[in-house]
């Protein structure tokens, strides 16, 4: 889809947003008339205000996913209904994919090209979970004569999914999708900064055929409706994507509830580690661009600490600062931005904390900087930091901005030592051409995923998740449905 800086302007001038939620089919404000501003971050300047729904909202809502649910109204269709109507909103989403992602860059900043793929990927969602309804199977279990044992898969109930703002819509098809197959309601929380794509995909479920009341989305502020969704007695699982810390948080109000399951995807600080017979130097240095430049840095699973053996760390640092220089800071329409603001002047205070720390810390190869570009002052410059110890905090903790860090290392272990002194496992990458090597660092490095001769490598049909403090449980595959559902094991003596 090749537009021009201008005309991406012109349909963004055109988008019509509304901040309202969506409890039972229907656009709403909150029960209290509050309201929260989004922020385009590259203006500053407020798209929208949004629906800041109260306790009373999260009430309203679980109490019509409950009833929808006790009804069967989406479990009880049949298998290839269900499938049906999730492939319509897989094409119903492609239909509409320049109003969906004009509506993530203008509330993120989130480049148009990368908006428009996440767009797609959104739709493969639906599409690959949408396939699963009449292709899945539940298990006979070998058993004596006169006994028949099987173990089913069945829905939870109503599922509560909260979600951040670096990928509002892709987040939000990652936790609706799989829950949806499961046969689920479910009651979605989009994050205070990107909650629009999140309301208007709501409404394109329904006009697929999705039956009123299965799905409904609550904007809103963490400590009150998320805190809510999290407490609520009559939600039956929560998938949340976030920080560590917040991600703790919803393990102690399951605890304090009804013990619900709580499916975390939190932070990282993924190793991207380059070894010296590396058969294409060139390849790994642009993936390294790629694994912590994309979308600003602000990535769960940034592959933001760069371990490079001795033999080709000099030339594959200048090769790095050749690539950077392709990185173009610009406005977030424009086809040749790849580089867009920080998503709010919190988020790029705090990028700015962490570039003063890195200079003390270490030695600043490149960028360090800040940049503004036209009306947009909210953007950080490409970063390199070298001589980065395990000890430092910029090695140590997430920054989510465009920062990377590089530290040599000798032998295999050492960079397995590297790669695992650190409180996340989300993501992991190397690149060898030793199958050998690959293998057992496969093996060593405590990650969810982990990518050869690559970087983060991910797709519907394997699962993404984390160890550590990365989270608990998987998205994508099988394991992402099967998580929002209940194994029920029947005996029948006959």
């Amino acid at each position: 889809m090749s537009f021009t800086f201008q005309e991406w302007q012109a349909r963004a001038a055109e988008i019509r947003v509304n901040g309202n939620a969506w409890i039972d089919g229907v656009r709403c404000p909150s029960s209290d008339g509050t309201t929260l501003p989004t922020i385009n971050p590259m203006t500053e300047q407020p798209l929208a205000q949004i629906a800041a729904t109260s306790t009373q909202d999260v009430d309203h809502a679980v109490a019509s996913a409950r009833d929808a649910f006790e009804r069967r109204l989406w479990s009880g269709l049949a298998p290839s209904e269900r499938r049906a109507i999730m492939k319509n909103i897989a094409q119903t989403i492609r239909e509409h994919q320049q109003e969906l992602a004009l509506l993530d860059c203008l509330e993120v900043g989130k480049c148009i090209s990368e908006a428009l793929e996440d767009v797609e990927e959104s739709a493969v969602l639906f599409d690959w979970y949408g396939e699963l309804q009449d292709k899945h199977y539940d298990q006979v279990a070998a058993s004596p004569d006169g006994v028949q044992a099987t173990v089913s898969y069945e829905p939870l109930g109503v599922i509560g999914a909260i979600v951040p703002w670096n990928y509002p819509l892709h987040n939000a098809s990652v936790k609706l999708a799989p829950a949806l197959a499961g046969g689920n309601s479910v009651v979605l929380k989009p994050s205070e900064e990107s909650s629009l794509s999140a309301l208007r995909l709501a409404e394109l479920c329904e006009e697929a055929g999705l039956p009123r009341g299965v799905l409904h989305v609550l904007p809103g502020y963490g400590h009150v409706t998320g805190e809510a969704l999290g407490r609520h007695p009559d939600i039956d699982a929560i998938g949340f994507t976030g920080s560590t810390e917040i991600g703790k948080r919803f393990l102690v109000y399951a605890g304090e509830s009804n013990m619900k399951p709580v499916w975390l995807e939190c932070g990282g600080k993924s190793p991207h580690i380059v070894f010296d017979d590396c058969a294409d130097l060139d390849a790994a240095a642009d993936a390294v661009i790629s694994g912590v430049f994309t979308n600003a840095g602000q990535v769960c699973s940034a592959h933001s600490r760069l371990l490079l053996q001795d033999g080709i760390a000099e030339e594959f640092l200048t090769l790095l600062q050749k690539k950077i220089k392709q990185l173009i800071p610009g406005h977030p329409l424009n086809p040749d931005t790849n580089l867009g603001p920080i998503v709010s002047r919190s988020q790029f205070e705090q990028v700015i904390d962490y570039l003063t720390v890195g200079k003390h810390e270490a030695n600043l190869l490149v960028g360090g900087d800040v940049g503004t570009v036209g009306e947009g002052s909210l953007f950080v410059m490409p970063t390199i930091f070298t001589e980065v110890e395990a000890k430092h905090r910029i090695f140590q903790e997430e920054i989510f901005g465009p920062v990377l860090t590089v530290t040599r290392f000798q032998k295999d272990m050492d960079s397995v030592a590297l790669a695992n002194n650190s409180c996340y496992g989300l993501a992991a990458s190397l690149w060898t051409q030793r199958l050998s090597r690959a293998h057992r660092l496969c093996d060593l490095i405590q990650a969810g995923t982990i990518t050869v001769n690559g970087v983060d490598a991910v797709s519907p049909q394997t699962t993404f998740g984390g160890m550590k403090q990365s989270g608990i449980g998987r998205d994508y595959g099988l394991a992402g449905m099967h998580k929002y559902m209940a194994l029920k094991t029947r005996w029948i003596h006959y």
